[in-house]
């Protein structure tokens, strides 16, 4: 090998490496300056707590706040103005044993998580964030599109209403396909027609937020994956592999209103890979036909009772108002539980 071109690839190598050491070492940084700042904010909110009791704005409280602003910024700055004394206050209360606290999540994280009033949600959002690396950004529209209450809307409501710990947990698949899917960030107006490879190329377009709103553990494989039965050529719209579940994840887009043959059609595609192409150490295949519209009488009676592996979800493709999300999960809750 040439002299020179040896030394430009070991000069282009060292570069790489001092880039990548720098960069791990500005990711640390990062991490340990918002782990501090978390600490000192819910050290300073214990304190406020302690000082002036269950009522920061009575009496003693609201002048303790005033005095404590007053010369905390006039040394270290405005963040330390009255209003953000208060969150750090809510901060301790949200979270008052302090080994709860997440390193991975910054104060920006927490003062989002400190808007969602139930102490079990606003738990499932800190674990997930932490596990799936939301930025503040992606932890909001969660939060916003009612993230938590898709998840437990697609379980056993008898179940989830009572909290009853079984011998026999829940299948993990119950707690990772979610209906409705919100995917607002396709940019498809409300009553816009599209066709589903339409849909398709948006999805594949958007591929990254589509990953996000299916969840944790899923990775893309294919795109109108084909397989051939006697001649006859077969499509399956998108394919996903999930690490958590160990499994194929095969997703069939409609248009239109739910029909027993979409289901029919997914369960020849579950069949096929779980015969053909299940790998040593998969658990068998899932299939999830994402429509427009559904009716849940048509899953029902369509698919075996004791099916765990094809599921009918709905989607939206504009981002849906929280009362428009609401109506949706009751819906699916009514309709369950007259089951």
């Amino acid at each position: 090998m040439d002299n020179e071109l040896q030394t430009n690839i070991t000069t282009e190598q060292t570069y790489h490496s001092i880039r990548h050491s720098i960069v791990s070492a500005q990711r640390s940084l990062s991490v340990a300056v918002n782990s501090a700042m978390v600490t000192a904010y819910w050290e300073i909110g214990e304190q406020i707590y302690k000082a002036c009791g269950e009522n920061d704005r009575a009496g003693y409280g609201k002048k303790l706040l005033q005095y404590l602003s007053a010369h905390l910024m006039a040394e270290f700055g405005k963040g330390f103005d009255e209003s953000n004394l208060r969150k750090m206050r809510q901060f301790y209360c949200a979270y008052p044993i302090r080994d709860t606290l997440c390193p991975e999540l910054s104060w920006s994280h927490y003062r989002l998580l400190m808007r969602v009033p139930d102490e079990k949600e606003r738990a499932f959002y800190a674990e997930e964030c932490a596990k799936s690396a939301w930025s503040v950004r992606q932890l909001e529209r969660q939060i916003h599109t009612m993230y938590y209450q898709r998840i437990l809307a697609s379980q056993d409501k008898s179940l989830v209403a009572a909290e009853i710990q079984t011998t026999e947990p829940k299948p993990e698949y119950e707690r990772i396909i979610k209906d409705p899917y919100v995917m607002e960030f396709l940019q498809i107006q409300p009553d816009t027609h599209v066709y589903e490879g339409e849909l398709e190329q948006a999805l594949i377009d958007h591929l990254q937020h589509f990953l996000l709103e299916l969840g944790r553990g899923f990775s893309f494989v294919a795109r109108q994956k084909k397989f051939t039965l006697d001649g006859q050529n077969f499509f399956i719209d998108l394919v996903f592999y999930n690490y958590i579940l160990k499994c194929f994840v095969l997703i069939d887009l409609k248009m239109g209103q739910l029909t027993h043959q979409d289901l029919g059609q997914m369960q020849m595609y579950v069949n096929y890979y779980t015969r053909e192409l299940m790998n040593e150490g998969d658990t068998p295949p899932i299939g999830i036909v994402l429509c427009a519209d559904k009716s849940d009488a048509v899953v029902k009676y369509t698919l075996p009772e004791d099916n765990h592996q094809i599921f009918a979800s709905k989607y939206f493709t504009y981002l849906p108002t929280e009362e428009e999300l609401k109506r949706e999960l009751r819906l699916d809750e009514f309709q369950k539980l007259d089951e």
